[in-house]
């Protein structure tokens, strides 16, 4: 149970060349699933999307990242405060996506302009409640329902590169498992950094700081890639 109030104002709030700073993540969990042919049971990865107050659309968590935290730990916080989860947050970003802000009533600057940090978050605990419960839903997806409901290209682009983070991850845990043993890798978490009560970081060898092209991964992803993502 959640008793920390969600964040409000703007007093802490960071700005950089007149956009204000926002921190998010791709919250995702891998869910068992008997897909395979054969009847043996898959995996197949799911996203967390919160819903929007006041709007009808599904957004990841995300928020403005504050004076007196590092851009993961406002990450993590935005996870609890409006999704109510907590987990091992990617140390590495999957990209920085500049957009406008798409209600007056939430300009992130004079002229709605933001600079968003997003990273991946692996969804260890799901809380009861959560500070904004009563103005967020929370739906968990599979990525084809994902790319169909991101409203807004930036979204769409960071599915994109946390896809093919998710697909080298899966790939290098397979070389693992094929030179120590053959059951699956889950990650422990007792080695990872604990950078706050409501998530620990996990570093990683994949770097993901430019802006993405925009590329369909959905036509280019091969078939075993497609099951794992729910495709």
């Amino acid at each position: 149970m959640s008793s920390v109030p969600a964040r409000t104002g703007r007093q802490r709030q960071r700005y950089e060349d007149n956009l204000r700073l926002v921190s998010g993540c791709i919250p995702y969990r891998w869910r068992k699933d008997n897909i395979d042919q054969m009847g043996e049971t898959e995996e197949i990865i799911e996203v967390l999307m919160v819903s929007s107050p006041k709007r009808n659309d599904l957004v990841f968590p995300k928020g403005g990242w504050e004076d007196d935290e590092t851009v993961t730990e406002a990450a993590c916080r935005e996870a609890l405060e409006e999704a109510g989860v907590k987990g091992i947050l990617r140390e590495t970003p999957l990209g920085i996506w500049e957009f406008r802000s798409k209600s007056s009533q939430d300009l992130c600057s004079i002229e709605g302009g933001c600079r968003g940090y997003m990273f991946a978050l692996e969804v260890t605990e799901e809380l009861e409640t959560w500070p904004e419960q009563k103005n967020r839903a929370r739906q968990w997806l599979n990525i084809k329902e994902a790319f169909r409901l991101s409203r807004y290209d930036w979204m769409c682009d960071a599915l994109e590169v946390f896809l093919r983070v998710m697909a080298e991850d899966r790939k290098l845990e397979k070389q693992d498992q094929n030179i120590d043993s053959p059951s699956v890798i889950v990650a422990d978490v007792s080695e990872c950094q604990s950078m706050s009560p409501n998530c620990y970081k996990r570093s990683s060898t994949m770097q993901h700081h430019a802006i993405p092209p925009k590329e369909n991964l959905l036509s280019r992803a091969s078939q075993e890639i497609a099951i794992h993502f729910g495709f």
